[in-house]
């Protein structure tokens, strides 16, 4: 079968420079449900302008702002790709990735306590928390912008919901899609976010694809049915995989399913490649294991590498919106982009 060749579309969905959306700001990036469709379609103009100055070599606009990143549990890819935005940036970065065995915490210093110390240090600070809450905890108290790199074991991780979004984005519309977002859906934290961003535009469908035990949350489905949003649980991949525009792959640990059949029935391989529309995307937040077979990094469809490097643009995007406290350090981005 010939292989299809998908093209960035061009950004029809995103405001002018002159568009009155310039300007929107933020506090923190707690949760996905905070991002109103023109606070994304701010988000990713930007993030368009940090692919060009990225292009060529990076800024030096914030180099007098230092931005922590506050890792309780281990995520290299998710801390350096904060740490890269940040440099190319031109600012600095204070970092630990184990903040639980080395900190005062250790001690039975509180989350709260720690975060009022280390935002007189900084001007940013990215945590990653092992409570749901534990992003929510330190925004409430902190005196700086707080960033939720993910909490919990089912919570959130929006700036990775973010960059999916915009990996989309880049390709086709982002009304009238049809997703399906398949693997450990009960407690995946990019799986939940993205629901909750993709529930924002119009004419969405989604797919739960996932063992009836590992199946979508109800909170997710009563915010779904509460917003008039369309979605189905599945259980059989076969059903909706050559129906989709966009495939999200996550992770299912092997400790929680019954056998490794369960394992294979929702994994993708070149079988599910021919059985897949020619234009549709394959995501995967990474990291992977054997859901998602290497024989797919080759197709065109695979989008989870240009994926990972949307994340840095991304975030540099949401921190310029995090860190802008007055209107000429609003229009600087902008500037090193022309």
């Amino acid at each position: 079968m010939p292989q299809p060749t998908i093209a960035p579309r061009k950004p029809t969905q995103s405001p002018t420079l002159d568009s009155p959306l310039r300007g929107m700001t933020l506090k923190h990036v707690v949760e996905s449900q905070q991002f109103t469709v023109p606070l994304l379609m701010e988000l990713f103009e930007r993030s368009r302008g940090m692919e060009r100055v990225v292009a060529r070599g990076g800024s030096l606009d914030y180099q007098n702002r230092i931005m922590t990143t506050l890792f309780y549990a281990p995520s290299t890819r998710t801390r350096l790709s904060f740490e890269a935005a940040m440099h190319r940036l031109g600012g600095r970065v204070l970092s630990t990735e184990n903040a639980g065995a080395f900190s005062s915490e250790v001690e039975g210093e509180q989350l709260e306590d720690s975060i009022r110390i280390i935002g007189s240090y900084s001007d940013v600070i990215v945590v990653r928390h092992p409570e749901d809450c534990g992003a929510r905890r330190a925004a409430d108290v902190s005196p700086v912008p707080v960033i939720n790199a993910g909490d919990g074991n089912g919570g959130q991780h929006p700036t990775q919901a973010l960059l999916d979004l915009y990996t989309i984005y880049r390709q086709r519309p982002l009304d009238g899609l049809s997703v399906a977002i398949i693997g450990e859906l009960d407690k995946g934290r990019t799986a939940r976010s993205l629901a909750y961003l993709l529930a924002k535009f119009e004419r969405v469908k989604m797919f739960f694809v996932s063992p009836p035990h590992l199946q979508m949350k109800a909170d997710i489905l009563s915010y779904l049915d509460e917003h008039g949003v369309r979605y189905e649980l599945e259980s059989d991949i076969d059903r909706v995989i050559g129906e989709v525009d966009v495939v999200y792959q996550t992770r299912i640990r092997p400790e929680r399913v019954r056998d490794g059949k369960d394992l294979r029935s929702y994994a993708i391989d070149s079988t599910v490649l021919r059985r897949m529309k020619e234009d549709a995307l394959i995501l995967h937040p990474l990291p992977r294991t054997v859901e998602l077979d290497k024989s797919v990094d080759a197709d065109p469809r695979a989008m989870y590498f240009r994926q990972a490097r949307n994340g840095l643009y991304v975030r540099m995007a949401l921190l310029t919106m995090l860190l802008e406290q007055e209107q000429s350090a609003g229009n600087a981005w902008r500037l090193d982009t022309r």
